[in-house]
């Protein structure tokens, strides 16, 4: 399994709605309203794993789309290409260079994790209490803690900058970190339902389908 696969259960933190300069002192209000006005996101991330002593495991980069409720696609160019969507009922990850894709329901996945929290499937109040953690030149840092954990995540950092989100931090049970940052944002513009759709190629084994 590539590592970049568990971006599926922690890291799907990313809305289209501004970022408000003029937030209370804490900011935490102007998160919540971040994430409930989402409608629609596109964007290229870059994706960088590291474990505990700060060494590179791995690089990744590719594009993001989501669209609210319950549908997202993260396309990775780099290293190796893998696709990961979330048709609103169904989360698909699909490796065209082992034919093979998997298949679950995709409740059976976010109600264990924040991913539900970009999704649309629950509110962030109901999944993750926010404080933040640091400022510096139009850079907000917060700390988005799981009301429950997880037994492979602790805890989620993401930064806003410049009124959009830039950069989330991803810190795992196994002491590795995971940091994607983000470029080009298209913001609350109309996606194509293909998109949020999975079309596999003649012979490619589907695992997970009907067990």
């Amino acid at each position: 399994m590539h590592i970049f696969r568990s971006l599926i259960f922690v890291c799907l933190f990313l809305s289209p709605a501004v970022f408000a300069t003029a937030a209370p002192p804490d900011g935490v209000d102007a998160v919540y309203r971040y994430f409930s006005e989402l409608k629609s996101f596109q964007a290229h991330f870059f994706q960088l794993v590291q474990d505990g002593k700060g060494e590179t495991m791995q690089q990744s980069e590719g594009e993001v789309w989501i669209a609210k409720p319950g549908r997202f696609r993260w396309n990775y160019k780099t290293p190796f290409e893998q696709q990961i969507v979330a048709t609103g009922t169904e989360l698909w990850t699909f490796d065209p260079d082992l034919e093979q894709a998997t298949v679950k329901p995709i409740d059976a996945i976010l109600s264990i994790t924040p991913a539900m929290i970009l999704s649309g499937h629950k509110n962030l109040e109901d999944m993750a209490e926010v404080k933040l953690i640091g400022t510096s030149d139009q850079e907000y840092w917060f700390k988005l803690t799981p009301k429950n954990q997880s037994e492979t995540l602790d805890t989620i950092e993401i930064a806003f900058y410049k009124q959009q989100l830039h950069a989330i931090r991803i810190f795992d049970s196994f002491n590795n970190t995971t940091t994607i940052t983000f470029s080009e944002q298209q913001l609350n513009k109309p996606l194509p339902a293909s998109l949020f759709s999975i079309d596999l190629p003649e012979g490619t084994d589907i695992l997970g389908k009907g067990e």
